[in-house]
C-alpha cells in the first residue's frame, strides 16, 4: 500500500471515529422513525423532520431536506422506508455540494497567485480557534509553507500565551505585542513581518468577544483596513470557528460574527465524542459558507481539511 493511501485510510479512520457518536445517534433515531412503516407516508416524514431537528441539522435546513424528499416521494409513487437512508444521503449530499466551492477536496491547497496568503481567524473565546490555528500552521509546514502567526488577540494573555506555545510546537515565528495593544498594530507588524520574510501564510488571531457587536464589527473593519494596506487583498480568508458541541449556539455565534465581518470560510471543532454532527449540515446550507475545516480530536493531526463526499459516507456508511 503507498503512503498516500496509508495516509487516505488513517484519515477516513480519524473521520470515522469522530463521527461515530453522531452516526449512532441518527441511525437509533431513523430506526424508531420508521419501525413498523412499509412505505414513507407523512408520519415517517414528520418522525423523519424530528430526527433532523433534534441532530441539530436545524430548522431550516430540515424542512428543505423534508420537502425534497416529498417530491421525489410524489414523483416515484411509492418509497419503501429501506430506500429512505439513501435518499436521505443524497439529498444531504446534494445540500453539502450546493454550499461548498465545488474545488473543495479535503486537502489544504492554498492559492498559488496569492503570497502571502492571509487567513483572519475569528470566533468567541472556548471554541477552539487558538488550537485550530496551531493545527492549521502545522499542516501548512508539513506541505513545506514559510507560516507565520499573529497575535491580535490582546484582550487575554493566555490566548497569545497559548499562540505562543503552538508556534514552538509547530516551529513557526509569531508576531506578538504586550497585552493590551491595538489589535490592528500587531497585524501589521505580522504582514510587514511576513512580507520581509518571504512568508506564504500568516494566520491572524483575533480577540473572540460578542458583548457589543458594535465594537466588535469596528475592532474587525479595523484589522482588515490595515491588513489591505500591507498586502492588498487581504485577509484573502476569513476564517470563522465555531465549537460543533455546542449545536444551536454554534449557529447564533454564527450569525453575531456573519453580521460583523465578512466571513467566507468556516471551521468546525469539537466533533468528536459529540452527537451535534448535523449541525456541520445546518450551518453550511443556513450562510451558505463554505466549510472548510472540521475538528476531530486534540492531536495535531485532528483538523482535517472538509470533504463533503468524506463525511457523508462516513456518516451513512460507505455502502450506496
Amino acid at each position: 500500500m503507498g503512503i498516500f493511501n496509508i495516509f487516505n485510510k488513517e484519515k477516513k479512520e480519524t473521520l470515522d471515529k469522530g463521527l461515530s457518536r453522531t452516526k449512532e445517534s441518527v441511525f437509533s433515531k431513523l430506526t424508531r422513525a420508521i419501525a413498523g412503516k412499509s412505505k414513507v407516508d407523512d408520519d415517517v416524514l414528520d418522525n423523519l423532520e424530528e430526527v433532523l431537528i433534534t441532530s441539530d441539522v436545524g430548522v431550516e435546513t430540515t424542512l428543505k431536506i423534508i420537502s425534497r424528499i416529498e417530491k421525489r416521494a410524489s414523483r416515484d409513487k411509492y418509497i419503501n422506508t429501506q430506500e429512505l437512508t439513501v435518499i436521505l444521503r443524497e439529498e444531504i449530499a446534494a445540500l453539502l455540494a450546493e454550499n461548498n466551492r465545488a474545488e473543495d477536496a479535503g486537502d489544504f491547497a492554498l492559492p498559488e497567485d496569492l503570497k502571502p496568503y492571509v487567513i483572519m481567524v475569528v470566533g468567541v473565546n472556548g471554541v477552539g480557534k487558538t488550537t485550530t490555528i496551531g493545527k492549521l500552521a502545522y499542516r501548512f509546514k508539513q506541505m513545506g509553507k514559510n507560516v507565520y502567526l499573529g497575535a491580535a488577540d490582546t484582550f487575554r494573555a493566555a490566548a497569545v500565551e497559548q499562540l505562543v506555545i503552538w508556534s514552538e510546537r509547530v516551529g513557526v515565528p509569531v508576531v506578538k505585542q504586550k497585552m493590551g495593544a491595538d489589535p490592528a498594530s500587531v497585524a501589521f507588524d505580522t504582514l510587514t513581518s511576513a512580507k520581509a520574510n518571504d512568508a506564504d501564510v500568516v494566520i491572524i488571531d483575533t480577540a473572540g468577544r460578542l458583548h457589543n457587536k458594535i465594537n466588535l464589527m469596528n475592532e474587525l473593519g479595523k484589522i482588515k483596513n490595515v491588513m489591505n494596506k500591507v498586502v492588498p487583498g487581504a485577509p484573502h480568508e476569513v476564517l470563522l470557528v465555531l465549537d460543533g458541541s455546542t449545536g444551536q449556539n454554534a449557529f447564533e455565534q454564527a450569525k453575531q460574527f456573519t453580521a460583523a465581518t465578512e466571513v467566507n470560510a468556516l471551521a468546525i471543532t469539537k466533533l468528536d465524542g459529540t452527537a451535534k454532527g448535523g449541525v456541520v449540515i445546518g450551518i453550511s446550507d443556513h450562510f451558505r459558507i463554505p466549510v472548510r475545516y472540521i475538528g476531530l480530536g486534540e492531536g495535531i493531526e485532528d483538523l482535517q481539511a472538509f470533504d463533503k463526499k468524506a463525511f457523508v459516507d462516513s456518516l451513512f456508511g460507505n455502502e450506496k
